[in-house]
């Protein structure tokens, strides 16, 4: 189901679609990717490499101009100046300083000193700072420039994924990624109904569906009711602070620990090290899912390597307090859904993690398929089926393809939404679980004479005491005329949007006032300092094209040269004379140089005479190919022939960069 790596030419000219382009995006812990509907199926958009997984890893190199390196190149920093690099930031978006103090001992980067409770996180990398939201839209821009060379025209729309169990900052935060990104965010999609979407349309099934997402950063599960195209969301839950990196700085804490004991030396401070080892135990942490045994070896500047042995069964034993957590939550959306382990017809796989043994057997034996005859389903790919769920969205709101004109997604709220009563206690206004857009309203008065002011304190959490729950905003409503206690009739109104945003409105009734807010939550970004990136952004906008230019034109000539050494085997090859061989030969070697370097116009002028000194080959080529047509050959393999190798009517011209 997944777009396979194909050269520009052939994707600007067959596959894109007239309209603008709406792409879903799975924006992941460990890997992002990007996906639209080609046809009735989506698929995943392969990036410059080839790759359809995106690392959300985000390096700084030195050199003081913002060079930003995003995904696979990324990961080589991490050896080299690893508090220069990000990774794992979805776990910071709208988090506050409190949240995260553990687990930034086991990062390479460190906060600004200066931070003030309630503030959004700002990471020190380098000369610079960054909050998690601009980390995230370095990840998001990678994936929008990705899409871009695919279609060969600009994407400025999409839907974007978050897990079930996010917050409203959380979903407040990754919107101000995307805003940054330069990309119109229409909706956020949770996770686990994203990979609803997406198994329901391959599968056509009907019925109730839990799908567990163990992923990198987080934990989702979601009971589905699956009918008539309809997929609606009947109980969610999760964690958003448990995933695979929970599993990985469980292993990095035993080796660094025992790197410690044996060799007598703290390698914590030295994040180069640190890194290296994680690096190790993830590797370790892949391979068990293979082998029943693997080894740990960590070569350490200044010592003897840090080698250890480590079975599957003692794994199992050290990350099963782990899965257990996961299980706990599933039980809890199963009583929220008022559903049995027995009632569930299919459980859907999702994320990276759930390809560890340990993780299916249980999940398995949780829902007793082995006793029904039944298996868990992880046919799907768990790193792409996020956001293929995202491009079914992403179809379903642009009105795009017949496969989705009639399917409807029905999502909930994860938590409960109200306000601070009289005496610090909740009053609950949204229950959890609700499907949304929803929109409720309930009514209050005041609890002492003559009161002209009350204070609204909007809350969101599953406690009954307010100072127990997420506080999200205050506001004021004003100007109420003095009245005896309890005369005022105040009615406060929630209304949740699609993307599981919150606004609130009060009125007082009698007098008529009212006040209003679209709740910015603590921690996340104001719309001065969005705007404030987003001109950064443009700042750098000139620098950023140039080097997405020379990255097309590399790939540009990779694809010519790759041609070229097919045409050698060609008969029209032979025809050539020695000095159009050796012209040819000559330009080939300029344009391996060239494309290793930092010179655009040198390498584009290259490939210009390169194009020029091909054409009496392409020539020959496409005579010969019509010359066996015409000696016997069907038209139909002729124009096969000519298809695989005259791609373009000279098969070695340039590519339009567009």
């Amino acid at each position: 189901m997944t777009a396979q790596g194909t050269s520009l030419p052939e994707i600007g000219g067959g596959t894109a679609r007239p309209q603008d382009h709406v792409v879903g995006i799975d924006l992941g812990t460990t890997n992002s990717l990007v996906a639209f509907m080609q046809g009735d199926q989506p698929v995943v958009i392969p990036g410059e490499d080839g790759s359809n997984l995106v690392p959300s890893v985000v390096a700084f190199p030195a050199g003081g101009d913002k060079r930003v390196v995003v995904g696979y190149p990324a990961h080589r920093y991490l050896s080299e100046s690893a508090d220069r690099v990000v990774y794992s930031a979805k776990r910071l978006m709208g988090r506050g300083l409190e949240d995260v103090q553990e687990e930034l001992k086991l990062f390479p980067f460190r906060l600004a000193p200066d931070l003030a409770p309630g503030e959004a996180l700002r990471l020190v990398l380098g000369e610079h700072e960054y909050t998690p939201p601009e980390i995230a839209a370095q990840v998001l821009r990678q994936l929008k420039r990705n899409a871009e060379r695919y279609f060969g025209a600009p994407v400025t729309k999409a839907v974007v994924t978050v897990p079930a169990y996010f917050n409203d900052a959380q979903r407040q935060a990754t919107k101000d990624a995307g805003r940054m990104a330069g990309l119109k965010v229409l909706r956020l999609v949770n996770e686990p109904t994203a990979a609803a979407l997406a198994y329901g349309l391959d599968r056509r099934k009907e019925g109730l569906v839990a799908v567990y997402d163990f992923g990198g950063g987080t934990f989702d599960i979601s009971i589905l009711r699956l009918e008539d195209g309809i997929f609606e969301v009947i109980a969610t839950g999760g964690d958003t602070h448990l995933g695979g990196d929970d599993i990985d700085n469980l292993l990095l804490t035993i080796a660094l620990d025992d790197i410690a004991g044996s060799a007598n030396a703290d390698v914590r401070a030295n994040p180069e090290a640190v890194q290296a080892v994680r690096q190790a135990v993830t590797e370790a942490k892949i391979a068990l899912s293979r082998e029943p045994v693997t080894r740990i070896l960590v070569e350490l500047p200044g010592q003897q390597p840090y080698a250890r042995e480590l079975t599957r069964a003692q794994f199992e034993q050290l990350i099963g307090p782990t899965v257990e957590r996961t299980l706990a939550a599933v039980r809890q959306a199963l009583a929220d859904a008022r559903r049995t382990p027995a009632e569930i017809d299919e459980v859907v796989m999702v994320g990276g993690s759930t390809r560890i043994p340990l993780v299916q057997r249980l999940v398995s034996e949780l829902f007793g398929l082995e006793a029904r005859g039944r298996t868990l389903h992880t046919e799907l790919n768990p790193d792409e089926v996020v956001a293929l769920g995202a491009a079914v969205q992403a179809d379903i709101l642009s009105g795009g393809s017949a496969a989705t004109a009639d399917m409807l997604l029905l999502d909930v709220t994860p938590l409960s939404l109200g306000i601070e009563a009289l005496g610090g206690v909740v009053a609950k206004i949204i229950q959890r679980n609700s499907t949304i857009p929803a929109s409720e309203t309930e009514h209050f008065t005041t609890g002492v004479d003559g009161q002209t002011n009350v204070a609204v304190h909007v809350v969101q959490g599953e406690r009954e005491l307010a100072k127990d729950c997420r506080s999200l905003a205050r506001f004021d409503l004003k100007g109420i005329p003095p009245m005896a206690a309890g005369l005022p009739r105040i009615e406060v109104r929630f209304l949740i949007d699609a993307n599981g945003i919150l606004h609130v409105s009060a009125r007082e009734q009698r007098s008529g006032k009212e006040a209003e807010i679209e709740v910015k939550p603590a921690y996340g970004l104001t719309d001065e300092q969005v705007e404030t990136m987003i001109l950064d952004s443009f700042d750098h906008a000139e620098a950023d094209f140039a080097a997405r230019q020379l990255i097309e034109t590399r790939v540009e000539a990779d694809d010519i040269l790759a041609r070229i050494e097919k045409a050698k085997t060609h008969p029209a090859w032979r025809a050539l004379s020695f000095e159009e061989h050796t012209e040819i030969e000559l330009l080939v070697d300029e344009v391996h140089l060239l494309k290793e370097g930092e010179d655009r116009p040198a390498l584009r002028a290259s490939l210009d005479a390169l194009d020029r000194a091909t054409r009496r080959l392409a020539e020959l080529m496409m005579e010969q190919t019509m010359e066996s047509a015409l000696g016997g050959e069907t038209m139909v393999s002729a124009g096969e022939k000519l298809g695989d190798e005259l791609h373009a009517p000279h098969p070695f011209a340039k590519a339009e960069i567009r």
